[in-house]
C-alpha cells in the first residue's frame, strides 16, 4: 500500500511552513486564548494541552513553561497591533479624523481580548513580562500617536501652542496612572473603558475649536 504525504501546513499568506511551525503556531493561539482571559493562575499546561487535544509533553517541546508561552502570545499581539496602525498611518496619513477613528478601534478591539485576570497575574508573577509590554505600549503611543497629532497639527485640529512631545508624556501619564490592574479595580473600569475615558479627556484638551466639529 503506497503512503501519501499529507498536504503541507501553509500561512496565512499561503507560503508553506516548516515542520513543527503550524502545532506550534497552534499553540500559542491556544494560550493567548486562554491567559488573556482567564489568567496564569487560571489554566495549566494541564488545561491547556487537553484544551488543544495533544499531551503536555507537545507543548514542552515546544515552550518550556508557562512563561515563554504568555512573551509568545503577547509578542504576537504587539505584532498585531503594530501591523494594523501601520496600515491606518500609510492608508489615512492625510485624514486625521478617519485615522483617529480607526486608531481608536483598533485598540479598542485589542483591549477587548484581555481580561482582569490576566493584567492582575502577569503583574504579580511575571513583573519583568509586565515591564516590557508596558515599555511596547509606550514604543506604539509614541510612535503613531505621535504622527497622528502632527498630522492633526498640520490640518489645524490639534493645537500648535503645546508640543507634541508634551502631549505624548501627558497621555502616557495618564495610561501608566490608570490602566493598571490596582487603580483600574479602585475605579471599577475595565482596560477598555479606561482607554476610552483617557483618549476622551485627552483629546478635549488638545483638539482645537475649529476641531471640534470634525471630531
Amino acid at each position: 500500500m503506497v503512503k501519501t504525504r499529507s498536504a503541507a501546513q501553509t500561512d496565512p499568506a499561503g507560503k508553506v511552513m516548516p515542520a513543527g511551525t503550524a502545532a506550534k503556531e497552534r499553540i500559542v493561539a491556544g494560550a493567548r486564548r486562554h491567559f488573556f482571559t482567564h489568567g496564569l493562575r487560571g489554566v495549566s499546561m494541564d488545561d491547556l494541552a487537553k484544551s488543544l487535544g495533544m499531551s503536555k509533553k507537545t507543548l514542552y517541546v515546544h515552550f518550556p513553561g508557562k512563561t515563554a508561552l504568555v512573551e509568545a502570545a503577547l509578542q504576537v499581539k504587539f505584532r498585531e497591533i503594530e501591523g494594523q496602525l501601520e496600515e491606518i498611518s500609510s492608508k489615512s496619513s492625510s485624514d486625521f479624523t478617519a485615522a483617529l477613528h480607526r486608531m481608536l478601534a483598533c485598540f479598542q478591539q485589542h483591549m477587548d481580548e484581555i481580561h482582569p485576570p490576566f493584567l492582575r497575574d502577569i503583574q504579580r508573577e511575571a513583573p519583568g513580562m509586565f515591564e516590557l509590554a508596558d515599555a511596547r505600549r509606550r514604543s506604539i503611543v509614541l510612535r503613531y500617536f505621535g504622527r497622528l497629532l502632527s498630522e492633526g497639527q498640520r490640518t489645524g485640529i490639534i493645537r500648535e501652542d503645546i508640543e507634541i512631545n508634551m502631549m505624548l508624556e501627558i497621555l502616557l501619564g495618564a495610561v501608566q496612572a490608570i490602566m493598571n490592574p490596582p487603580k483600574m479595580a479602585e475605579l471599577g473600569l475595565t482596560l477598555k473603558s479606561g482607554f476610552v475615558a483617557i483618549i476622551d479627556v485627552f483629546l478635549k484638551g488638545v483638539v482645537t475649536e475649529q476641531g471640534r466639529s470634525k471630531i
